[in-house]
C-alpha cells in the first residue's frame, strides 16, 4: 500500500485543511502521475503531484525532518491561524515553511501566557494532545484568595465540571501573599480553560496563568515573550519517546540554524508584546533582528521554580 492519502499529504504540506484539499481534488484540480486524482487516492515518494498544474514537492511523512518550536506566548494573542476579529495570532511570528505547516500542540486562552509547542509532525502533535497520552502540563498560577488544605485536597481528588470530572495531579504553594499569591499546578489533559475553571469551582479567581512545561519540555529560561526557539534533536527525541514515536533521521538543528539558536540562548532577544506583531510585519523585523535584553523582576512564582524565573514582568 502507498504511503498516505492524497488529501492528507496535501494538507500536511501546508496547502490547506484536509477538507479544503478534498474539495480541490473533487474539482479536478489535482493530478497524480499525469492522471486525474480522486478522493482516497494514496501517494508515495516518487509520485508526481500537481495542483492547478504546479508540481508539488512531496516528501513522505516518515522521511520528513521532524521539527519542534518552543514559543513564549504573550497575553493578547489568539491560538488560531486566523482570527475573524483581526486580533494577533500565535502563528504570525513563526518561521515560514515551504510545502509544510506548523501544527500547534495544545492551546492557551487569549489571557494566558507561557509555553506553546509547534511541530511539523501532525501525528506527534496528536499524541501529545490526546488525553490517552496523559502528558503532563505544568502552570504557574496567581490566585485571588487562599487555597486551603481542604481546597487543595478537593482539587487533587477531582471536581465535577460541566464537561466531566477534572483534577490537578499536583498543587504546590508558589509563594506570595494577598493578591499576589502563586501556586504551581500540574494536570494531564488540556480541556478549554480547565485550570481557571477548577479554581473557579472553589470560589477562587485566577488573575495570571503561565504554562511552564509541556511534557518533557520546560519553558526555556532564556526565552522572552513573543519569541521562539527551535528545539534540537535531544529535546525532540525526549518528546517522541514520551509518546512512543520512533526517531527520524536528520531531526534537529544543523549548520547555520544551530549557530543561530546558540546565539539566541547566550544573548536572548528582547520581549515582544502581542500588539507588536503587526508593527513587526510592517517594518519587516523578525526573530533575528534585535538583541536588546529585557528587564526582569523577581516574584513569588519565580522563586518557586526555575521554569518561571525572570518572566513575571512580561505576563
Amino acid at each position: 500500500m502507498k504511503d498516505e492519502k492524497l488529501q492528507k499529504a496535501l494538507a500536511r504540506m501546508g496547502l490547506g485543511s484536509r477538507r479544503q484539499m478534498e474539495e480541490v481534488i473533487k474539482a479536478g484540480r489535482v493530478t497524480v502521475n499525469n492522471g486525474p486524482a480522486t478522493i482516497g487516492d494514496r501517494v508515495e515518494q516518487g509520485d508526481e503531484i500537481r495542483v492547478d498544474g504546479r508540481q508539488i514537492k512531496y516528501t513522505s511523512e516518515n522521511e520528513k525532518r521532524r521539527r519542534v518550536i518552543a514559543y513564549y506566548k504573550p497575553e493578547g494573542e489568539v491560538c488560531s491561524a486566523k482570527d475573524p476579529e483581526g486580533r494577533p495570532t500565535v502563528f504570525e511570528r513563526l518561521p515560514k515553511l515551504t510545502h509544510d505547516r506548523w501544527v500547534m500542540v495544545g492551546r492557551l486562552d487569549i489571557n494566558s501566557t507561557g509555553l506553546l509547542l509547534f511541530t511539523n509532525d501532525g501525528e506527534m502533535a496528536h499524541r501529545l494532545m490526546h488525553p490517552s497520552g496523559e502528558v503532563t502540563r505544568e502552570y504557574a498560577v496567581r490566585v485571588l484568595g487562599e487555597v486551603t488544605p481542604e481546597i487543595a485536597r478537593a482539587l487533587t481528588a477531582g471536581v465535577m465540571l460541566e464537561d466531566g470530572l477534572a483534577k490537578f495531579e499536583d498543587i504546590k504553594d508558589g509563594g506570595g501573599e494577598g493578591v499576589n499569591k502563586w501556586y504551581h499546578v500540574q494536570l494531564k489533559e488540556g480541556r478549554n480553560r480547565e485550570v481557571r475553571r477548577l479554581f473557579e469551582s472553589q470560589g477562587l479567581k485566577v488573575s495570571r496563568l503561565l504554562r511552564t512545561r509541556y511534557g518533557t519540555i520546560a519553558l526555556p529560561k532564556e526565552l522572552r515573550t513573543g519569541r521562539f526557539l527551535e528545539l534540537d534533536r535531544k529535546d525532540i527525541n525526549t518528546l517522541t519517546d514520551l509518546v512512543s514515536l520512533r526517531p527520524r533521521y536528520g531531526t534537529g538543528l544543523h549548520g547555520a540554524a544551530k549557530e543561530k539558536q546558540e546565539r539566541i540562548r547566550s544573548k536572548p532577544l528582547k520581549a515582544r508584546r502581542a500588539t507588536d506583531s503587526r508593527s513587526d510585519t510592517r517594518s519587516g523585523s523578525d526573530n533575528r533582528n534585535s538583541s536588546a535584553k529585557p528587564k526582569s523582576s523577581a516574584s513569588p512564582a519565580s522563586r518557586g521554580t526555575r521554569n518561571t524565573r525572570d518572566r513575571n514582568d512580561k505576563r
